[in-house]
């Protein structure tokens, strides 16, 4: 006998997810009259304030501070005994700003007019009505902020271990005796180095010939040689991949041109990419498409195929960063509430890598560059020629620029060394300008800052060849 048929309730709009945009589009679409339903299967913040950005850039400052005290003598201060570090209490400051974050977000979310919160898993049952537990819910308009997940691919004996994600991690209370992380790009060197410097010995596994393959070589080159130099050991061009357990911990077998066949590690972090969580939405029956990734396939306003549903986030594949969540929102709401046409394909790629000194990144590499055929120009200046690094005694890394010839026009920048996050907004601001180059070689920046040098750079171009 079946049970009684579930009310249905009718808003203006539907939210699925209470990541980076949703519930800023919440905000947006209540303040302007609409009813909305937000709807979260887990914790408020999504991957940035729970597992991701926020408490990892709280253990790399952690780490960061080890760091620097067990070279105080370089600064002329003494300390008296070894640097020490208490995990527990490391984490228990990571948790403490993921739970604030979640917390402040929670009690907005609950107290805005014209928004109701369900908490439950969100399946489709029609192109308009989803369904949340026993709740039926129904819009015209349904926005997708589902997010992504760590990928973990079917590799050999990968069943038979216990492996970590960076979600597990951030439960990780206990120092690992021996980190090895399978996966040589940005989350993966982001914990290589924490984790080194909280005095665990570190071993990066990557199956291509270089770290982080989408940059340049002599970036991918320097940050090597910046997490070697603290001790992480790195294992390039690991052709054959392979787990077991064993009575140490885990066998990883690398199969690489140097060194051992395999690494024995206590614990075992996978980062090795992230997919979308898009497969258990019943997204089949509102008729939305998927690329062969599993990313929710969206236009330039990120409508999907489905007239009435949008997707913001990691799930559309557009950026897997929180700015550019944050971005898909905007965009959203430019459309929808401003008459502002806004749209995907005016993004400039940005992102940063937050090692120590971190890299920042915008735009074009220069082998993408070359690929365009136009006439470049390129600048390039050391870290240890800025006055800034050298005061600090952090002199590692260096600052490059592509410059198309003809327009004068910056196609990508790349910071790495002291700062490189922050200093790198410069060119991100003068690309959005679609200013020529020569508008920041001319300007006066402060000193003694890091930026200071970006004029001087930019006054040194040559043709690269």
């Amino acid at each position: 006998m079946s049970g009684p048929i579930p009310e249905r309730r009718a808003f203006d709009a539907i939210i699925i997810g209470a990541g980076q945009a949703g519930p800023s589009l919440a905000g947006r679409l209540t303040d302007a009259g609409w009813t909305v339903a937000l709807i979260e299967r887990k914790d408020f913040g999504g991957t940035c304030v729970n597992t991701g950005c926020m408490p990892t850039k709280t253990l790399v400052a952690s780490a960061y501070a080890a760091h620097l005290a067990r070279r105080a003598a370089e600064y002329g201060v003494v300390l008296q005994g070894e640097v020490g570090v208490d995990m527990k209490r490391v984490h228990d400051r990571a948790r403490t700003v993921t739970l604030n974050a979640r917390g402040n977000l929670e009690k907005w979310l609950g107290g805005m007019k014209g928004c109701t919160v369900f908490r439950g898993h969100a399946r489709f049952e029609g192109a308009e009505t989803v369904r949340v537990g026993d709740d039926l819910l129904t819009a015209p308009k349904i926005f997708l902020n589902v997010g992504g997940r760590a990928n973990a691919p079917d590799m050999p004996g990968l069943d038979q271990i216990r492996y970590l994600t960076n979600v597990g991690m951030m439960e990780v209370e206990a120092l690992p005796r021996h980190l090895v992380i399978v996966g040589g790009s940005y989350i993966g060197l982001e914990f290589a180095q924490m984790y080194r410097r909280f005095g665990a010995k570190v071993t990066v596994v990557e199956m291509g010939p270089r770290l982080i393959g989408r940059e340049d070589p002599e970036i991918s080159d320097a940050v090597r040689e910046i997490l070697e130099a603290e001790g992480v050991n790195v294992r390039l061009n690991a052709e054959c991949i392979a787990f077991a357990p064993c009575d140490e911990g885990v066998c990883v077998h690398v199969t690489c041109e140097d060194g051992a066949p395999q690494v024995t590690g206590s614990h075992v972090l996978l980062a090795i990419g992230r997919k979308p969580n898009t497969d258990d939405l019943g997204l089949d029956k509102a008729g939305i498409d998927l690329d062969k990734r599993g990313y929710v396939v969206v236009d330039d306003q990120l409508r999907t195929s489905h007239p009435g549903v949008w997707a913001m986030g990691d799930c559309n594949g557009k950026g897997a960063f929180t700015h550019t969540a944050y971005n898909d929102f905007e965009i959203i709401a430019a459309n929808l509430l401003d008459n502002d046409p806004r749209k995907v394909s005016d993004r400039i790629t940005c992102y940063g890598l937050f090692i120590d000194p971190p890299l920042g990144r915008v735009g074009m590499t220069e082998a993408e560059a070359r690929a365009t055929g136009r006439p470049l120009l390129v600048g390039k200046r050391p870290m240890t020629r800025v006055g800034r690094a050298v005061e600090k005694g952090e002199t590692q890394g260096f600052m490059k620029v592509v410059v198309d010839a003809e327009t004068k026009q910056i196609l990508g920048a790349a910071i790495l060394g002291l700062n490189g996050d922050e200093a790198i907004h410069g060119m991100i601001d003068i690309m959005y300008a679609k200013a020529p180059y020569t508008t920041i070689q001319r300007a006066v920046h402060i000193h003694p800052t890091v930026s200071e040098l970006i004029p001087t750079m930019l006054g040194e171009l040559k043709p690269l060849v």
